[in-house]
């Protein structure tokens, strides 16, 4: 599992647990008011801040764990949000021996600023008059995180209306800036004439999808990562409650009408206590399909943590209600296996989460595991698997390699929890996508953070042809998402570096394969002198990308969004995330790094995509970005004002 490696203060950033709130006057969210939250330290809290950083914090922070996120990542953060990772987040039992006022202290003493409750609350401008109604004549663009059933992340001609002679037009029609964030990852869905998106303070927004304009937002309990999924309605019926539905960090499903922003059910969706929710929930037929992962392999670094218990699972819920239809773990309950060089007792087997999305045809799930986390190894972890949809019932498992036993204490001086094999941790990542092969069959196809490409026989699993297209590692390799179309699959590398040896280079980069052979048709390596020593700034592409009828559409890691001609890889175009925007309320959107499992989209004339990425070393920021083709005086004069 991709994740970050820390310590006592290893702070895995998490967003402020906070009471629903109304959206913020539009005068209270002024540049002005915005950069006043800061204040200066007292000389004791500093000091004291300053002490507990060095003893607990500085090991991992200030360089000596490749990837814990560094002091400048942490300096972006909120304190607030640094708090209540230590408090109510994942990072609670590691920092469990600190007070309340050391936790305090060294949350403020980071973030170089006071804590000012209500930060996240008075973003955003709210909708007036006409700009507060959803249009239900306008149904859903995409209901599934691949974009449709089958994962592919295509957008066709009849949404995708940015031609490649109109890229060059493009520029921002408005920004958002996410507060408390210093990372902007979940994928939007759009509809009803507006864009939902998550946010890692936690707050879910519906923004106006012309002005940027805040018509609700609702606050999840923890920062929601994953894809937005939106439930379809017949066009034009006015009596239509359609459902919004997202998961959150601390393993959370909600729904929420889409209209209102009203809660309709929240679930737990798992007992464990590290389960989390990364990947889009899927829905068909009203049961919604949710991938359960975890934060445990992140929890093992804690010298006293028993390691480890978490299994993965899919869980299928009636949609409109939250009940349990089914439920399927991929590994047994863990049993006790001895205790560690700590004393502390260790449990077996464990791990095996479904952080990617899933893939769906008419009657079959398909979807892709992590690696084990302890225990001697299981023969569905790094696997392919397809299961019943009515059932749950696994149909085949195709495993890419067995023994793969990774957790966060492997990165650790005194790595108690590490299990013997130590790896390699090169879970599937990439969400599973279903395609066609040039004689008609269906094709299963996925990639994994080793670099390497599989085709299987949907109908079977067989593999029908494996190619290592990227180096790996342990944050490096496919991690988020392919793409397929036209006979091709397109393959997103990544390859930062993670302070191993490797026998071969890094190919950080975009390619594209033949699907009937797994060929090259082109390659494009990333261009490697683009960082010019920005720290965090690497070469390459992790998140998930998306294709339409012209160009694949890219975000990557060192912030730029990129098209790339379908037919031969050179890059028609490219614009630089990086830079400070001005948002729709006044205040500063900054991008950074492009990661995670949203990829860009197309919708009409806009391209809407997030920005920011300070996750496994890379470069923060904020911001929500919707690019449009330059539009006439009077078109633009008209959007102004109505705002």
């Amino acid at each position: 599992m991709l994740w970050l490696c820390t310590r006592t203060c290893g702070l895995i950033v998490m967003s402020l647990m906070i009471t629903p709130l109304a959206v913020a006057d539009a005068g209270k969210a002024n540049s002005a008011a915005y950069q006043e939250v800061t204040l200066d330290l007292d000389p004791g809290t500093k000091a004291l801040g300053g002490a507990v950083y060095a003893e607990h914090c500085a090991e991992c922070h200030d360089g000596n764990t490749v990837r814990a996120p560094q002091r400048y990542v942490l300096e972006n953060v909120s304190p607030e949000t640094i708090l209540t990772a230590m408090i109510d987040g994942p990072m609670r039992a590691v920092a469990s021996e600190l007070s309340l006022e050391q936790k305090t202290a060294v949350a403020e003493f980071i973030a170089e600023r006071k804590i000012t409750p209500g930060e996240a609350a008075n973003a955003g401008v709210a909708c007036e008059g006409q700009r507060r109604r959803f249009d239900l004549h306008q149904q859903p663009v995409f209901q599934h995180w691949g974009l449709a059933k089958g994962g592919g992340h295509f957008i066709p001609g009849s949404v995708a209306q940015v031609a490649p002679e109109d890229l060059g037009a493009l520029e921002v029609d408005w920004a958002f800036a996410y507060p408390a964030a210093n990372r902007a990852r979940s994928q939007p869905a759009i509809g009803a004439g507006a864009l939902f998106v998550g946010s890692q303070s936690g707050l879910v927004y519906a923004f106006d999808l012309e002005t940027g304009c805040t018509r609700w937002q609702f606050q999840a309990s923890s920062e929601v990562r994953n894809g937005l999924t939106l439930e379809n309605w017949q066009p034009g019926d006015d009596a239509a409650d359609p459902l919004l539905f997202f998961g959150d960090l601390t393993g959370n499903q909600y729904a929420v009408s889409a209209l209102t922003g009203t809660l309709r059910w929240r679930k737990r969706i798992d007992d464990h206590s590290a389960a989390t929710l990364t990947a889009a929930a899927e829905l068909d037929d009203g049961v919604l399909y949710v991938p359960v992962s975890s934060l445990e392999e992140g929890a093992a670094i804690a010298r006293n943590y028993p390691c480890c218990s978490f299994r993965g699972a899919i869980v299928a819920l009636d949609a409109s209600s939250g009940r349990e239809r089914w439920r399927r773990h991929f590994i047994p309950p863990a049993e006790p296996t001895g205790v560690s060089a700590a004393g502390t007792p260790q449990f077996g087997p464990s791990g095996v989460p479904i952080w990617a999305g899933m893939a769906m045809d008419e009657d079959r799930l398909y979807i892709a595991t992590g690696d084990d986390y302890s225990g001697s190894g299981s023969e569905r972890s790094d696997s392919i698997i397809a299961l019943d949809k009515a059932s749950g019932e696994i149909i085949w498992v195709q495993q890419a390699r067995f023994g793969d036993i990774w957790n966060g204490s492997c990165e650790n001086l005194d790595p108690v929890n590490c299990p013997d094999d130590n790896g390699p941790d090169y879970d599937y990542g990439a969400g599973p996508v279903i395609a066609l092969d040039s004689a008609g069959r269906r094709v299963i196809l996925a990639g994994d953070k080793g670099g390497v490409v599989a085709a299987l026989d949907a109908v079977n699993g067989k593999v029908l042809w494996r190619k290592k297209v990227g180096r790996g590692g342990v944050v490096a390799g496919i991690n988020f998402g392919l793409a397929a179309h036209d006979g091709k699959v397109f393959v997103p590398v990544s390859d930062v570096p993670d302070g191993r040896t490797y026998d071969e280079p890094a190919r950080p980069g975009l390619y594209a394969l033949n699907i009937d052979s797994g060929d090259y048709v082109w390659q494009a390596p990333a261009v490697q002198d683009v960082c010019k020593d920005r720290p965090g700034c690497y070469p390459g592409y992790s998140a998930a990308i998306s294709v339409t009828d012209d160009y694949v559409l890219a975000g990557s890691n060192e912030g730029y969004l990129r098209a790339f001609d379908l037919q031969s890889g050179k890059v028609l175009w490219e614009f630089d995330t990086t830079e400070s925007f001005l948002a729709v309320d006044g205040r500063q959107a900054s991008g950074g790094s492009i990661g995670g499992g949203q990829a860009p989209l197309v919708v009409g004339d806009r391209i809407i995509l997030n920005s920011g990425y300070a996750f496994a070393g890379k470069m923060p920021g904020n911001a929500l970005l919707v690019l449009r083709t330059k539009q006439d005086p009077q078109s633009t004069l008209t959007l102004s004002s109505e705002r």
